[in-house]
């Protein structure tokens, strides 16, 4: 009877295992999504660089005025496909973390649910994999950020910038409000960021400085 109460153990132990055990199908699948996620969005980048925006319109034979629009249009039904078939993969093995399919194929997921607007619908989900380790939790963080963000609440991390006409009438780049402003390096650095809110902003062309949620709204 021992014996056999030690056989169903090894084998429910195996099966727990198996749920986890890396599948290098899905790698290629999260990858190739991955590929068609950033299609545009490095070109979406470079025209925030007036010389590189110039060039790209010239080439295109597009008025840079119109180069958001015309790349935003053919990377929207892009995105819409890869949240099909990362649902449907969620759906099957829960978030496809590092056990599953890797590094930095675990981060493919993630992109796909940050760039939909289904962000509130699978935030519990990054949260869990991210506390699980399946997943960096700085990316939790973003997602969260940016999700506080679009409910016009403040940030907690501090990693969401804005750019908007100001109450005084200026249009101006930010950082979005931040809850508790004064410790939010602490939590950065917790979170796992390795830039201060500062050093982020710099490195997104933007001056930092405390913005409070009423000069937002």
């Amino acid at each position: 009877m021992k014996n056999l109460s030690l056989v169903f153990f090894l084998s429910i132990t195996s099966l727990s295992f198996g749920q986890t055990k890396f599948n290098a199908t899905l790698k290629k699948q999260l990858d190739s999504v991955y590929v068609l996620d950033q299609k545009y969005r490095q070109a979406m980048t470079e025209i925030s660089n007036p010389a590189k925006r110039d060039s790209i319109a010239k080439s295109l034979s597009i008025p840079p005025e119109q180069l958001m629009g015309y790349f935003n249009s053919r990377q929207q039904p892009l995105d819409s496909v890869n949240m099909v078939f990362i649902e449907k993969i969620l759906n099957k093995y829960g978030y496809p973390g590092k056990s599953l399919v890797g590094m930095p194929t675990n981060e493919a997921a993630w992109n796909v649910i940050q760039h939909s607007p289904k962000i509130a619908q699978y935030l519990s989900v990054i949260e869990k994999a991210a506390k699980r380790d399946e997943l960096p939790f700085n990316l939790y963080a973003i997602m969260l950020d940016r999700e506080l963000m679009k409910q016009g609440k403040e940030q907690v991390y501090g990693s969401q910038i804005m750019g908007k006409k100001m109450k005084n009438g200026q249009f101006e780049m930010f950082v979005w409000p931040i809850k508790e402003p004064e410790t939010v390096n602490e939590r950065r650095k917790e979170a796992g960021f390795e830039l201060t809110v500062e050093e982020n902003a710099k490195r997104l062309n933007t001056k930092y400085r405390i913005v409070k949620m009423d000069e937002v709204k």
